[in-house]
């Protein structure tokens, strides 16, 4: 059985071995990945099994069609946020194929439907395009985010998930930004 929790500050040296265990050749700093616990921890969660830390993703409020730098600090967030962004989601293989990620994209689908946004944005890094569409998500091209992407390696591509909304539905949520890649 996993745990999603709260990441904690204390937490950090466990999410950096994770890191560097799932992402080798996207290294990040320690205190990178602290501000953004600090400056949104409920978007922050530790995955546990048998009460050790398997996991961890990292989420913030942001703006569409644009991308935090990779191992760069944010700063703050934005005065005027309109998607949720899911910086990252590192799940030991060990710890693989119980449902964690999916459990994590439902929640922050609830979190973003709380705030009013209608998108969750994020990177998707090694190949994991189809991972992600098969959570909902679908690839975006946009040049606003083109030059930034190269940090994330080769295979990066921005994704965004469309919310479904009272009076819509996924079919008109701003198709024309999407590329049709599968």
């Amino acid at each position: 059985m996993f745990f999603w929790k709260p990441l904690e500050i204390q937490d950090i040296s466990d999410v950096v071995a994770i890191a560097h265990q799932i992402h080798p050749q996207l290294p990040e700093r320690a205190e990178v990945l602290r501000e953004k616990v600090v400056l949104y921890p409920q978007g922050c969660k530790k995955l546990l099994v048998n009460s050790k830390i398997v996991g961890y993703a990292l989420a913030h409020p942001w703006c569409q069609n644009s991308i935090p730098s990779l191992d760069n600090f944010l700063g703050k967030l934005p005065d005027y946020p309109d998607c949720l962004y899911l910086h990252d989601i590192a799940i030991l293989k060990t710890a693989r194929g119980r449902g964690a990620a999916a459990h994590y994209v439902a929640e922050l689908i609830k979190m973003a439907k709380q705030r009013s946004y209608s998108k969750i944005a994020l990177v998707s890094v090694y190949g994991t395009t189809g991972f992600w569409e098969k959570h909902g998500f679908s690839v975006v091209n946009s040049a606003s985010v083109e030059k930034k992407l190269e940090s994330y390696g080769e295979t990066a591509c921005y994704m965004q998930y469309c919310l479904q909304s009272k009076n819509s539905s996924f079919d008109h949520c701003d198709n024309f930004y999407h590329s049709g890649i599968n």
